[in-house]
């Protein structure tokens, strides 16, 4: 049996009732041209690591099971780094300005919902004052046999709308795609949230790996400063030559000239994090201002499956909501190859006088159905559908992809992590024996048994020794963060409640009138 969508096609001897029937079918069964939109097929990656050749086990500190990784910045223990994430939740104007936008998905559903009424309404009343011309022939004629006052009142009211009937699905193809692009705004926003926090967690690491590097700095400095008074002595004893401390003051300084750039870098790493907590330069550096260590690692990261990552990640979320918002626009484009089916009419109540305005003599109404097709422009229509079409591939191809950079983002970040671990062991025992070779070094020399030759060698290389492990051990908490990050941690902390603070709130309500909807946090249904 033909489905009605199809009855439009059928040729026939009496259109018109083809025609009527049609149209009633149509209303009653909700026909909608276009695709309906499926979820689209997502590249599979059963475990992770396997392209690194590495294992997630316990000595790896990864598991897979799945755990909850919205709060994960507590997991290093630290009380600063928990109270900058939480303000800048509130406080950060990219996340603001993500919030913003899914109110106004919001309204732009109420549009597209509103369009399934009708669409054209207005109502309206009239007095009207009129003198007709005492010349005018025909009410010359009529005076003759009739008194009649030219000049007379005319009272009305009235009520006119249109309404084009949604036959093909039209209308309700673009409240799906109001509704798709509202959930990819939310999507948007839960992604601004997740790269808010990384960024966060990232910048402080930085901060705190900074003032590491400059605390070791000073010692080494300390160190040298020792060795070059201890030359000088030696210069005035007579048991050493001027050359030793020339080498001793060069070392010493050019030590000295690093201070200056790691505190470059520091200030623009505090002015980084005030970008991100939304405020002006300065603050950020008076609260971190006292050094303290770097983050702890925790023992363990639940790290879960990749199908897990999947459903969290808002990225991918976003891309497939893209991807439907798309999918019915083809269905708004192929509408418009059919005829459009329009009701107008008004109602109203006209008289002489307002006494009599509402009697039932006085009403006076007209219904006029119609349609118009566009046939002469089948050209056009076609060639954006298939623009809409067009679209609407790039999107699946593009949700593919976002899957892909998902599935290389985490193992990337896990080899990383992994990788940076093993340099830490390696590094702890290097800075371990530089110690040791820096003292004994320069007993020897104290002694005049070793040249300062080795005395500068061994400084230098405790100095490296250090500021790469703390270089590595920064690393590992970056790279783990960006593990986190990877897994769509962040994305539904419990401390943010809807998508905008209470001052952007205010400023937008003493603008425009929103009603209800930014009492509370956006919500929709899937």
């Amino acid at each position: 049996m033909m489905s009605l969508c199809k009855a439009y096609h059928v040729q026939s001897a009496r259109p018109a009732r083809i025609a009527f029937v049609a149209a009633l079918g149509l209303v009653l069964t909700g026909c909608m041209v276009g695709p309906d939109f499926e979820r689209p097929e997502a590249p599979y990656l059963g475990s992770w690591s396997k392209g690194a050749g590495l294992n997630i086990d316990k000595k790896s500190g990864f598991t897979t099971r799945s755990e909850a990784v919205a709060d994960w910045w507590t997991l290093f223990k630290d009380p600063t780094l928990t109270a900058l994430v939480e303000e800048a939740y509130q406080q950060n104007l990219l996340l603001e300005a993500a919030g913003v936008r899914v109110y106004q998905a919001r309204a732009q559903l109420g549009v597209a919902e509103g369009e399934l009424f009708p669409q054209q309404q207005q109502a309206s009343t009239s007095v009207r004052r009129l003198s007709l011309s005492k010349n005018e022939p025909l009410i010359r004629e009529i005076r003759k046999f009739v008194p009649i006052d030219p000049n007379f009142t005319r009272y009305g009211a009235g009520f006119d709308a249109g309404w084009e009937i949604d036959l093909w699905g039209k209308i309700r193809r673009d409240v799906q795609s109001a509704q798709a692009n509202l959930l990819y705004q939310i999507a948007s926003y839960d992604d601004a949230l997740v790269t808010l926090t990384g960024d966060i967690a990232a910048t402080y690491v930085s901060i705190r790996e900074i003032q590491g590097l400059i605390g070791i700095t000073w010692q080494s400095i300390a160190l040298q400063k020792k060795s070059l008074d201890l030359a000088n002595i030696k210069l005035e004893g007579g048991t050493t030559t001027k050359l030793d401390v020339d080498e001793a003051t060069a070392s010493y300084n050019n030590t000295l000239a690093v201070i200056p750039g790691y505190e470059a870098d520091l200030a623009q790493a505090m002015n980084a994090m005030s970008v991100l907590l939304g405020e002006t330069p300065g603050g950020v550096a008076k609260r971190l201002k006292k050094y303290r260590r770097l983050p702890r690692i925790p023992s363990t990261v639940a790290v879960g499956v990749p199908a897990d990552m999947l459903r969290r990640r808002p990225d991918v979320r976003a891309a497939e909501y893209l991807a439907a918002a798309q999918s019915a626009q083809i269905g708004v484009a192929k509408a418009d190859l059919y005829p459009a089916f329009t009701i107008s009419g008004a109602i109203g109540v006209k008289s002489s006088d307002f006494s009599g305005l509402f009697n039932s003599r006085s009403f006076e109404g007209f219904i006029n159905p119609s349609f118009s097709w566009n046939f002469l422009n089948y050209g056009r229509i076609r060639n954006n559908v298939r623009v809409q079409d067009a679209e609407f591939q790039q999107t699946l191809l593009q949700y593919k992809n976002t899957v892909l950079t998902a599935y290389s983002e985490v193992e990337t970040a896990l080899v990383a992590f992994l990788k940076s671990k093993q340099q830490t062991v390696y590094l702890r025992r290097s800075v371990a024996a530089s110690k040791q070779a820096e003292a004994e070094v320069l007993n020897q020399y104290r002694d005049g048994t070793a040249s300062y030759d080795r005395v500068l060698d061994a400084q230098n290389s405790l100095l490296d020794s250090q500021t790469r492990l703390l270089a590595a051990r920064a690393d590992v908490l970056t790279n783990l963060i960006a593990v986190y990050k990877g897994l769509a941690g962040g994305w539904i902390p419990p401390n943010v409640q809807g998508f905008i603070n209470n001052k952007t709130r205010t400023q937008m309500e003493d603008r425009t009138n929103w009603g209800k909807l930014l009492e509370k946090p956006a919500t929709p249904t899937q």
